[in-house]
């Protein structure tokens, strides 16, 4: 496809930090973030949620850091890992110092609630130490009181005071290896103190909508907030906050670069809704190939449409198409062109076929190209 509208966006600039080996923000990919919700100190089963989350595409994840015990088992976590970790610190200073001493990329800490300034110089010096970058996270359910005195409630211009005051308290102490969220339940409050701060400030912003609920509702709540903002050109990280399991909520990270066109991976099937038109039952074929492509991470999109009406149409738009047809055959299209027909019992493990064969294909030419790359350079 060559109409790309996010390609004519104007992405908010900003400075970049590194989350480990994660850029984020100066232009970078927007990276997808989650947060484990295993005890800490249970390392096998924390790893084995940051495993999931690995295979479902995931870029940076947080752990919680309640006490020492948390703080220092992040030693062993890191270890059995490939994503970088962000140590999840409130109030005590030492638990941030300890993250940063056993691995941790980055510390999610608000300087302004940890104590004197000695303290805060503390923590800075040990982020300079290991190379560790920040995030000061803001919460409309956790603003500081005299903000709350002054506004009445939260609202967005108490959020921005609030990131405002914590940077500060960093930038006068030279650090600025950091970035900024300001997240709320309410996706207006939410949406709109993250454009007032992208008006004010450089640093890269971790985008989300916090405590959005289930999985259904938590979805939809940040589908629409998240992706107001990204399409606003503001955001240089996401976290999708679901009542779910991590993984779920970086599939649905996933979903929401892909459908504005901002990253690609895996298989996006394109699927109608079916109707009494249908050739074939299309709600049970698109969530077998959903379950059997899962693990596929090409980029590579697929139209499952069960009629004539609107299924040529979409299959010219996508890598591999199938259109319901009459006397149980269906006509599969590749590169957008009609390609042959198959019968009914044998659609599903032959679209499988099709999808695997092209997935390699493509990877044998990204792979030739970035030789071919390197061979210039």
């Amino acid at each position: 496809m060559s109409y790309r509208p996010y390609q004519h966006i104007e992405r908010r600039k900003s400075r970049q930090v590194m989350v480990g080996n994660v850029p984020v923000g100066g232009g970078a990919p927007i990276a997808v973030q989650t947060m484990t919700n295993t005890l800490t100190t249970d390392v096998a089963a924390t790893v084995a949620q940051i495993k999931r989350s690995e295979k479902a595409g995931v870029d940076i994840v947080r752990v919680s850091c309640p006490d020492q015990e948390s703080a220092l088992a992040l030693k062993d976590i890191i270890r059995q890992v490939d994503v970088p970790i962000v140590a999840d610190i409130h109030f005590h200073y030492r638990r941030a110092i300890e993250a940063a001493q056993s691995g941790a990329a980055c510390l999610r800490i608000n300087p302004g609630n940890i104590g004197s300034p000695a303290r805060v110089r503390e923590v800075i010096q040990a982020a300079r130490d290991h190379n560790v970058s920040m995030r000061i996270g803001v919460n409309a359910g956790s603003l500081e009181r005299h903000l709350l005195e002054k506004y009445g409630e939260p609202n967005p211009e108490a959020l921005v005071e609030s990131a405002l005051e914590h940077a500060k308290i960093l930038q006068d102490n030279d650090f600025h290896n950091f970035k900024i969220s300001v997240k709320a339940s309410d996706v207006f409050m939410a949406v709109a103190a993250y454009q007032q701060l992208a008006e004010v400030c450089d640093h890269p912003l971790h985008v989300g909508i916090t405590e959005a609920g289930g999985k259904r509702t938590g979805t939809v709540k940040s589908a629409i907030g998240i992706g107001n903002l990204l399409w606003a050109g503001i955001g240089d990280t996401i976290r999708v906050s679901l009542s779910a399991e991590p993984e779920e909520e970086v599939h649905v990270g996933w979903e929401i670069l892909k459908s504005l066109g901002i990253r690609h991976r895996g298989v996006r099937i394109i699927s109608c809704p079916s109707c009494a038109r249908q050739g074939f039952n299309v709600i049970d074929t698109v969530q077998t190939l959903e379950e059997r492509f899962a693990h596929i991470e090409t980029p590579m999109t697929l139209s499952i449409i069960g009629c004539v009406v609107n299924g040529p149409g979409e299959a010219l738009m996508t890598d591999i198409g199938i259109t319901g047809g009459g006397a149980g055959r269906h006509m599969v299209y590749n590169a957008g062109k009609t390609d042959h027909t198959i019968d009914a019992g044998d659609m599903v493990s032959h679209i499988v076929d099709l999808v695997l064969a092209k997935a390699e294909l493509i990877e044998a030419e990204l792979a030739a190209a970035k030789r071919a790359k390197i061979a210039a350079e």
